[in-house]
């Protein structure tokens, strides 16, 4: 069911999204070649430790889609990971592409957003092109997010944009409300048929994250963790997400990482 906020409760809801930013925000500025993916999962335990009223959306969490409760604070997804990546002891190497997950509910109200970038200094071109895709197309479904549009103009403007760059796109995992909980209706595809669909109004709030892969659409599960989606043939992936409110005046980030 589809639930819309009051604009007090998109109010209530800003202290998660910034949480959330500001923590992905501290980690785009620290980690570097040598982070262990397991100081990132404590960093952000640390972190949610730390601030009163909040808890992770992720640990003991357990949808159909995984195996097991996930048992970790953040997702990091590492090359041709793309997505619910499981941290376990790997050291990050110059030139991997990481991208993070962080959801955390702070009294009451859930922040969703991710971010990808490559570490170090061997930044290859066709990983920061795969990169800025996934950000133009984030900008772009955001920029669709308004009362009287549909949601298949939000799933439109992001699949255009990957298809001007030429990324095949994927329709397993994709947007998706959010509120009390981190995953809720409706969903949302990183493609679709513009004017149709749900009509949009003032008080819903979504998380729009659109994840592309280089050379494929097809994903399959990690068996080592049951969780970790990877490309079907080795290709790197990148994932980007904020939190919005579609308001009477227009979009508004919940997830800002300033």
């Amino acid at each position: 069911m589809i639930e819309l906020k009051t604009p007090k409760e998109i109010e209530a809801m800003k202290p998660a999204g910034r949480f959330v930013g500001s923590i992905l925000r501290d980690l785009r500025n620290s980690v570097k070649v040598g982070t262990n993916l397991l100081e990132i999962d404590e960093f952000v335990h640390k972190r949610i430790m730390d601030r009163k009223g909040a808890e992770s959306c992720y640990v003991d969490y357990a949808p159909d889609f995984g195996t097991g409760p996930f048992a970790h604070y953040i997702c990091t997804s590492v090359n041709d990971a793309v997505l619910h990546g499981v941290p376990y002891d790997y050291d990050l190497k110059d030139g991997d592409l990481l991208s993070l997950d962080l959801a955390i509910n702070v009294d009451g109200w859930v922040g969703d957003s991710a971010i990808s970038w490559v570490v170090g200094t061997k930044q290859d071109p066709e990983d920061l092109r795969l990169i800025k895709c996934t950000e133009e197309a984030l900008a772009a479904g955001i920029d669709a997010a308004r009362s009287g549009n549909r949601l298949g103009d939000v799933s439109c403007a992001i699949g255009d944009v990957a298809r001007e760059y030429g990324y095949p796109i994927n329709l397993e995992f994709g947007g998706h409300g959010v509120g009390r909980i981190m995953h809720g209706d409706p969903h949302v595809p990183n493609d679709g048929r513009a004017h149709h669909g749900y009509k949009l109004r003032p008080g819903l709030v979504i998380a729009i994250e659109p994840w592309f892969l280089k050379t494929t659409d097809e994903i399959y599960q990690d068996p080592k963790d049951g969780w970790t989606l990877r490309s079907s043939d080795g290709s790197r992936g990148a994932h980007s997400e904020h939190t919005i409110a579609i308001t009477e005046d227009g979009p508004v980030i919940l997830t800002t990482r300033d």
